[in-house]
Parts: C-alpha cells; structure tokens; sequence
C-alpha cells in the first residue's frame, strides 16, 4: 500500500509537472519588443518608403495593427526607454535629460532603482526576461539590466556602440570630423572603405571608451556585425525558453550612428548614389533581415501564435546625421516636434488582435508595460501611466487611449490633447520661448502655427499644460 501510494505521488507530480510545461502557461503568451534606434517615421515599406525594402517588419504590420499616431516618452534615446520600460512619463521621476559619452558612468545617471520595469513586473509573473543590446539606462553597478528584473543581458550600457570596431573590416564607415585630411570641409573617401564627413561640424563621439559588449557582466570578444550578433542571441534565447513564457526585449542599435554599413548590404543597394544614404539602407536592410530571423525562430519554435510582438523606434530620426527620413513630419531627434516623438510603430497578435489594421488614435510607447501585464496577467503598478490596447484594437472598447499626451526636456516641451498641439522649443538661452499650437487633424507637419488665430485653444492648452508640469520632478541628472 504504501509502495502504491508513492507510485500515484511521482506520477501525479510528474504528470502534472508535464501539464504545467505544456499548456499552463497558455495564458501567458510571450512579448517581444523589438526596438529600433533612430528610425524615422517615414523609412519603412509600410510607412511609404519604396526605396528601402524593409518586408520583414512591414510583416508584422500586415500580420496585425499599425499605428499611425504611436508616440515614445521622449525625444532621444534615454529617456524614450525609461518611459516604456516603466510605463510612466520619464520626467514625472526625473529621468528628463539624454545622458551620453562619460556621463553614463556617473554615480547618479540612471533608472532608479525604485522604478517598477515591465521586465520585472513579468518576472514576477513567472516569465523568463532577456535583454538584447542597447541598454543606457545608467552605466553603474546599480543600474545593471540584471538589477532591473532581466535574467540575460548581452550587450552595451552606454548610448551607442560601433557595430565592427577598426579596422573596421568587411563595412563601409562614416564618421564624422570636424576637418578632412588637409584641413578641409567636406567629404573625404578613402580606398578602403572608409570615409569622413564635416558636415555636422563635430567628430564622431566615443562610443566604445569604457563601453564594452558585455555577456551578463563580464565583456567579451565580439567579430561578428552587432546588428548580427544581437539577433543571434536574441534567436538563442528563444530556442531556449521556447518552453515556458518568456520577455525577449531586443533593443538594437542600428541605425543609430556610426554609419557602417556590410559589404552585402552595401552591394544590395550599389545603385544609391549618395555613400551615406547607401549606408544608412545597407544598415537598415541588415536590420530588417534580422527582425525577419527572429520572427523565423518563432515560427520554427511553434510559438508564433503565442507571441505578442511589437515593434518601434524609441525616437525620430536625426535626418542631417543618418538621412533618417521623419517625413510627412516636420522636425527630428531631439525636438519636440513630431519628427521626434511620432515614429513606426506596430503590434501582432495572431489571433487575438486583427490583421492588416491602422489604428489612428494616439497610443504611447508606455501602453507596452499596461498591455504585456494584461496579457500575462501580471499586476499593473498603480503608478503605471499607459493603457491596455488590446481592447481597443479588438472592438471591445471604443474612445481613445489617451486623449492628453505630455513631454518636456528642460525648455523644450510640448503636449498633445485630442488633435491639437502646444510645442515650445527653447533652449538654453531662451527659456520663454514663444508657444506655438497646431491642428494635426489638418496640418500633420506642423506647418501653420495658429497660436494667434486661435488664443482661445492655446491658453486652455498652455494652462493644462502647466497643471501637468507641476506634478513632474526637478531633473536627476543633466
């Protein structure tokens, strides 16, 4: 008898352990993020752009929803992600100002170790959490991915990272000096591959001092192209946790500069006459080749079906510096016009969300934290600003998402309510700079300021403005 029982024990164990691996976690499909750097709005196939063919990630729009009003939290890299992995406006707890170069190192430059991460919020939920490439949300020991609920990281801390190091075989490169050989402006291109470029007045920034590709928290020796290196890791973590939910965040640097393009890619797109458009296509065609590998291993794990996947840039394109086309918007990186804050931006569901869909209304990159915690029935903090989408997406709500949107980086601000605009860009001699009001319904490109026309929609905006901003903290760092 008891011979009998132990026998129904260990196989009611085992038994119900193979339940649990194969159907308990239906419920609790798995996310993906795939976050572009620096992406304009208008670059994509899906987005209207013919001339790089981008089939991959226009997949995932066709395979679900595309938004065309898809904001980020801010206007440069930093403080864009803190925002969705956080679900909050950055700056409500500080984290207003784009940290680069040594300033990633200090002390006090990162996310506070008190803010609640969708990564974290997942793990608490049972998920298995991996982060892939660009973290920059502080490059201190206090600041680790793995301090910010994420099991695996591979990748960098700071702000950007060179995708071959010199001598920089098997790319082209551009990078950009402040003088040419001779000590002329211009454009200078060499026999091997590399070239220099003056026109944005300034060398290219040091990207890789004290900025290793690191595995967990050791650095290690990277060959291949790191858009590659990225996927392939990003592909491995699948492959490995194909049997249990998990979060893949997979946060690239292309096409963030330095412009490197590979040989391939280059080859692919010889018919573009202009070697910096060239490069910044090779880059994002590489990019795109690696979103479809990724997607591929998905489909070939069988859990293509259970994914939720996004995909998005954390800002607009900086035009001047990488050709990152914004348009039909007008501005880009760094302003507070929709160049900066409106980028690609899209989600796929197989079966839970439609396919082929535009969604219209203004979503924010903060919805990511409300909606993933939805679908993995992990608890939402209360603090949490974004919204589920899904219902919006599937018809079970109707209204907007979000009828007020906020962002400011010291004197430059703005605020979306339904589809009027309040945009104030000064700088830092110029803190009162003059308010300027848009009617996006009718002028997406921020064309015709109507701040005069329309006294009576700008002070109702400026005073709603104002009631916002005094809820936001003085800056952490600058």
């Amino acid at each position: 008898m008891l011979f009998f029982k132990r026998f129904v024990f260990i196989f009611g164990f085992i038994a119900s352990g193979f339940v649990l691996n194969q159907f308990g976690f239906a419920h609790q499909p798995n996310i993906v993020i795939l976050l572009a750097d620096d992406l304009g709005y208008g670059e994509l196939g899906c987005q209207g752009n013919q001339e790089i063919p981008t089939p991959h990630i226009d997949s995932i729009a066709a395979n679900g929803v595309r938004f065309t009003s898809g904001y980020v939290a801010g206007p440069n890299c930093s403080p864009s992600r803190a925002g969705l992995l956080t679900g909050r406006i950055p700056t409500r707890f500080g984290y207003e100002f784009n940290p680069i170069g040594a300033k990633n190192e200090e002390p006090g430059n990162g996310l506070p170790p008190g803010e609640i991460t969708i990564a974290e919020a997942l793990h608490d939920v049972g998920y298995t959490t991996g982060i892939f490439g660009k973290w920059h949300q502080g490059g201190a020991a206090a600041f680790h991915p793995y301090r910010h609920g994420f099991d695996e990281f591979f990748g960098f801390t700071h702000e950007g990272h060179y995708f071959v190091p010199p001598p920089y075989d098997g790319v082209s490169t551009m990078l950009r000096r402040k003088a040419l050989p001779g000590g002329q402006q211009g454009r200078w291109v060499g026999d091997r591959g590399l070239i220099y470029s003056t026109h944005m007045g300034h060398d290219e920034p040091d990207y890789d001092a004290n900025n290793p590709i690191v595995r967990g928290g050791q650095p290690v020796v990277e060959n291949e192209y790191l858009t590659d290196a990225l996927t392939r890791e990003a592909v491995s973590f699948i492959r490995r946790h194909d049997d249990k939910p998990f979060f893949l965040y997979l946060a690239y640097n292309a096409v963030h500069s330095p412009l490197q393009g590979a040989r391939t890619y280059m080859e692919k797109f010889s018919h573009i006459e202009d070697v910096h458009r060239r490069i910044f296509a090779a880059m994002l065609a590489n990019l795109d080749d690696s979103v479809g590998r990724v997607v591929g291993q998905l489909k070939e794990s069988g859990i293509e079906e259970e994914t939720l996947i996004f995909f998005l840039s954390d800002n607009g394109g900086p035009t001047r510096e990488l050709t990152s086309s914004n348009l039909p918007l007008r501005g880009e990186k760094g302003q507070m016009y929709e160049g900066a804050i409106r980028v690609p931006f899209m989600v796929q569901w197989k079966g839970v969300i439609p396919a082929g869909k535009q969604f219209h209304s203004a979503v924010s990159s903060m919805d990511l934290f409300a909606t993933a915690s939805v679908a993995a029935k992990a608890k939402i903090p209360d603090v949490v600003e974004g919204v589920d989408l899904v219902p919006y997406l599937n018809g079970q709500k109707i209204g907007v998402p979000h009828e007020t949107l906020y962002w400011r980086q010291g004197n430059r601000t703005a605020m979306r309510h339904g589809d009027w605009k309040i945009v104030r860009m000064g700088n830092k001699s110029s803190a009162k700079a003059k308010w300027e009001l848009y009617d996006l319904t009718n002028d997406l490109s921020e064309q015709h300021d109507l701040s005069e026309q329309r006294p009576d929609v700008l002070r109702e905006l400026t005073q709603q403005w104002q009631e916002t901003d005094r809820q936001m903290l003085d800056p952490l760092f600058r």
